[in-house]
């Protein structure tokens, strides 16, 4: 077995673990229904249904403001995660997970730019400076007609 092999099982190893733990472990973001549509490559995608449990304006349907900041929060933390794995190339699988019981949300900025009116959501998210100590990313909610809802901005602890 080659070592290109057995890196790139456990890079699907890693992708799996990331995804069963963004999408069950953390049962707030399976309440939700949030689910990884992409890690790699370009920014990770997170995406949910609207249900009426995400109604925060019970007569013009509108999705609750924050399930848009959890989503783009939890797009961020992702994108985070794999920037890490990225950088740290040589871990394994459990050595990364381990990484992600060090990182917290340090800042997290939401500009709301339209109604989040919609059947399907997806956020996307992309690390803008990934730090010893600091990771900052971008993200950015849309609905199923591409219209931009959401924009936001969250500073994360890496250490």
């Amino acid at each position: 077995m080659s070592s290109a092999s057995r890196s790139a099982r456990e890079h699907q190893q890693l992708v799996s673990d990331i995804t069963t733990l963004f999408e069950h472990k953390i049962t707030f973001n399976e309440f939700l229904g949030f689910t990884i549509e992409q890690l790699e490559p370009g920014p990770v995608r997170v995406g949910f249904r609207m249900r009426p449990e995400l109604i925060g304006h019970y007569l013009f349907g509108r999705l609750h403001g924050g399930v848009i900041s959890s989503v783009l929060d939890v797009a961020g933390g992702l994108a985070v995660m794999m920037g890490i794995s990225r950088f740290h190339t040589s871990e394994t699988s459990a050595e990364i997970l381990q990484r992600f019981s060090r990182l917290a949300t340090i800042d997290l900025r939401v500009d709301f730019l339209r109604q989040g009116i919609g059947k399907q959501f997806t956020a996307e998210a992309e690390v803008v400076r990934l730090g010893r100590r600091v990771a900052v990313c971008s993200m950015k909610l849309t609905n199923d007609e591409q219209s931009l809802i959401a924009i936001g901005h969250g500073s994360y602890i890496v250490s």
